[in-house]
């Protein structure tokens, strides 16, 4: 018995390990390639020293980074597990704005982070109903929620922007200080911190049956549920861990307005998704990676930093980040036909 001709061979081990590095190595080079970009373009625009970047640039990216890549983290483990989240934007501008109501009605720092930290939980759990009970689909649920999350923000601010004490909000302020206390410690502490969430997710991702179990659901949710998998408790596990990612990121949006303002992080969905699809996320769900998602949050903010120093307007940065991320899914799609 003959094979048919246009019947495609198995993949070699050869061609499966070839595969495996350029999609761990992707990242990397993609981040690279800007890097090369704005170098070339500052030569060429007679400004080379805006293509490079100083200690003083990298502490500045790290603390812009900062924001992009907690969320990122949330990110990755909802696109792993075949969903998305449009609404964290949003749910960022709406954390700080409770953040920054409950300094100014005297509650403690303590408080008022975790009322910040909680009410992105419950909008991630709020997300979480609409998927699983309602069996809305992802995107079209958290489309929705981007304006009821963004209406509630502006309505608790009463349409403008909510101040604090200096007194009960200095401790948030620090940090993000780009010059913290202890010097010795180099950068702002919120970076410490993202790369403690970074490490916490990949724990959760790699190392417990939660994590497996979400990208199980992503890779092929027939047989997770056939598998006994508990489909809706895992989706409302991811939508909550984003929702408390979301929070933490208000109270570092507080921190650095020192004001809740409601009006803030319109778009950063698209950095955070970018950021996970640069970093090796499949929007078909079934894979990603912690450490690409965090390269690609270096990219979205290494891009906004260039584009400031270039003196480049807003809307530059948003057509080269919509461009990416066209790329990218292009990408991956190519991968999804090769591997079929």
């Amino acid at each position: 018995m003959t094979n048919h001709p246009n019947a495609s061979a198995p993949s070699s081990p050869r061609t499966i390990a070839a595969s495996t590095l350029l999609r761990a190595l992707g990242p990397l080079l993609g981040l690279t390639a800007v890097v090369l970009f704005f170098w070339i373009v500052g030569h060429l625009t007679g400004k080379p020293d805006q293509g490079l970047v100083s200690f003083a640039d990298i502490r500045l990216i790290s603390l812009q980074t900062a924001i992009v890549a907690i969320v990122a983290m949330g990110m990755t483990l909802v696109i792993a597990s075949g969903g998305i989240d449009l609404s964290v934007g949003s749910g960022v501008a709406l954390a700080s704005v409770v953040c920054a109501l409950a300094l100014k009605h005297g509650h403690s720092t303590s408080v008022a982070v975790l009322a910040a930290v909680g009410t992105g939980v419950i909008s991630g759990l709020y997300n979480a109903f609409l998927i699983t009970l309602l069996r809305l689909p992802p995107f079209i649920a958290t489309l929705g929620t981007l304006g009821v999350f963004r209406g509630v923000s502006i309505w608790l601010a009463s349409g403008s922007v909510v101040s604090a004490p200096a007194e009960t909000g200095g401790p948030l302020y620090a940090i993000v200080s780009t010059s913290p206390t202890p010097a010795w410690i180099v950068f702002a502490p919120a970076v410490w911190g993202m790369i403690g969430v970074v490490a916490i997710t990949a724990l959760i991702m790699h190392r417990t049956v939660f994590g497996r179990r979400a990208v199980a659901i992503g890779s092929n949710p027939v047989a997770a549920a056939y598998a006994g998998v508990p489909m809706n408790r895992v989706k409302i596990g991811v939508y909550a861990v984003l929702g408390l990612a979301v929070g933490i990121a208000g109270v570092l949006q507080f921190a650095r307005l020192t004001v809740g303002d409601p009006t803030v992080r319109v778009g950063l969905e698209l950095d955070v998704i970018a950021a996970v699809v640069i970093g090796g996320a499949s929007l078909n769900g079934g894979h990603a990676s912690i450490v690409g998602t965090l390269v690609g949050a270096v990219m979205m903010a290494y891009l906004q930093s260039r584009c400031a120093a270039l003196g480049w307007p807003n809307y530059v940065q948003q057509i080269i980040v919509g461009h990416i991320i066209i790329a990218a899914v292009a990408i991956d799609q190519w991968r999804s036909r090769r591997a079929v």
